[in-house]
């Protein structure tokens, strides 16, 4: 063999090792019970809105990732995803649950950062235009202040689960704007309109993060659609007493037929 063609071996192998050791763990194990899995996040994540809530985190086994690891049995899984969670909590107490051995992530985050909840809860006892207003704020600071804190966040979950395959889910629009009435305290037309685009608008910038992070994005827009608060056949709690903080989070079917569908296709 010439030296040129023996340089030429050498290149290509040494290109194909590295192809190989930089695929991420979860991409090269073909099954998922191979895979340890860890579900970071807020409530979206933790499964608040379904039944089987537990502890001061709300965490639920029928939320999309208990689903997930039901249906798919892994070699291990854990949540670590809490209710209320923003970026700051979750770099300050879940990403000690990620390792070099995590092969799957998956994660709901910035809606808190947003001040969502607080915009929906004001949005119901308010006008239309001061409604709107609320949501323009929250819009305002999702666009100035929450795009460094998507990208602290997926940094760090990079560097502490190098090997993962790491999927960032997004919020559902939660109204369905056709329908006339929405119940005793419903939302007027006018107001779900801006709290849908204050949602769209949110979706839009995390998922501009996550690409440019090199993770993958899972829209539930598609999942959800047809299935919004007010709607004939919601995948959303309303406004709800008891629990209130089961009030505009996924029920059952949201998590099962909604979530758990768009973690699943994001996965092929």
């Amino acid at each position: 063999m010439s030296r040129r063609t023996t340089l030429l071996a050498c290149l290509v192998s040494t290109t194909l090792l590295t192809l190989v050791t930089a695929a991420p763990a979860a991409a090269a194990s073909s099954s998922p019970s191979e895979w340890d899995y860890v579900a970071l996040g807020d409530s979206y994540s933790s499964g608040v809105g379904t039944s089987g809530q537990s502890g001061l985190c709300l965490r639920s086994p029928n939320g999309y990732p208990g689903l997930w690891d039901t249906a798919n049995d892994p070699k291990s899984y854990r949540s670590v995803a809490c209710g209320g969670a923003t970026t700051d909590t979750l770099r300050a107490s879940q990403l000690s649950a990620l390792s070099t051995s995590t092969d799957l992530v998956s994660l709901t985050i910035g809606g808190n950062d947003a001040g969502f909840a607080p915009a929906v809860i004001t949005c119901t006892l308010v006008s239309d235009g001061a409604c709107a207003a609320t949501v323009d704020a929250a819009i305002k600071v999702v666009s100035q202040q929450i795009p460094a804190k998507l990208d602290a966040t997926y940094r760090d979950i990079q560097r502490k689960a190098p090997n993962a395959r790491i999927v960032v889910l997004g919020y559902p629009i939660l109204f369905d704007e056709t329908a006339p009435s929405c119940g005793f305290a419903g939302m007027s037309i006018p107001k779900r309109k801006s709290l849908n685009k204050g949602a769209a608008e949110l979706n839009r910038v995390i998922a501009e993060r996550v690409r440019a992070a090199g993770a993958t994005w899972s829209d539930v827009s598609d999942e959800f659609a047809g299935h919004g608060i007010c709607g004939s056949s919601p995948w959303l709690n309303g406004l709800t007493v008891i629990p209130p903080t089961d009030s505009f989070h996924p029920n059952g079917n949201g998590y099962r037929y909604g979530y758990l569908p768009a973690l699943e296709s994001a996965l092929r």
